[in-house]
């Protein structure tokens, strides 16, 4: 089973961001303890590459990447910490060929048909959808899907615990991403239980619709 197929399995991949790389660990069991096996560590910090290196090492049952990359040096950065996928918010064309001729997994950002037509020629087939919020939705992804029926949605940006049925339920949706699973308060505080109790919930959400 390759990488695309166990992200549309587990139906998440949190969105994660790490202030202080000794707290990588512990975030990374807690959402395993929850029954979430992805996580995806956003560049927005200094520490990041060394929170994807520590967690690869430490936690080899999480499947850890990348999120938030910019440029092929960010990339390449990440992987050469331990990332397994590499996740952007828009579709950035030099990281997309980096990625191709390295195996290594890659979703770009797309909204809009001309990113999505860039993405289906470069051979992709799964996109980040962010804002989700901002860019119309579940609504807005429908009417994409409706034209791209190859291509299926990572959305991120406005989703949580209250909605995530409306996305998880469609077709189209690989998996849904975003941090309140997460978020960096809980992290920084060390509130561990609570992102555990939160995998939980969101796991037992994604189930019940799949299985219903």
């Amino acid at each position: 089973m390759d990488f695309f197929d166990k992200a549309e399995r587990a139906g998440i991949i949190p969105v994660v961001v790490i202030d202080d790389a000794s707290d990588a660990v512990d975030t990374a069991r807690a959402l395993l303890a929850g029954g979430i096996s992805f996580m995806e560590i956003t560049l927005r910090t200094a520490c990041a590459p060394e929170a994807i290196r520590l967690v690869k090492e430490n936690v080899p049952e999480m499947t850890v990447g990348a999120g938030t990359v910019l440029s092929l040096k960010a990339a390449r950065t990440a992987i050469e910490a331990g990332a397994s996928f590499i996740v952007s918010p828009g579709f950035v064309p030099e990281v997309a060929d980096y990625c191709v001729t390295t195996s290594i997994p890659y979703i770009p950002g797309c909204v809009t048909p001309t990113e999505i037509i860039a993405a289906i020629n470069k051979g992709f087939d799964v996109v980040k959808f962010f804002p989700a919020s901002v860019y119309g939705g579940i609504k807005a992804i429908k009417e994409l899907a409706s034209v791209f029926r190859s291509i299926k949605f990572l959305p991120t940006g406005g989703i949580n615990g209250d909605n995530l049925e409306d996305y998880i339920k469609e077709p189209y949706i690989a998996a849904i991403g975003g941090s309140w699973v997460c978020p960096a308060k809980l992290i920084a505080s060390n509130n561990f239980e609570e992102i555990t109790a939160r995998a939980k919930d969101a796991v037992g959400k994604i189930r019940a619709v799949r299985e219903g």
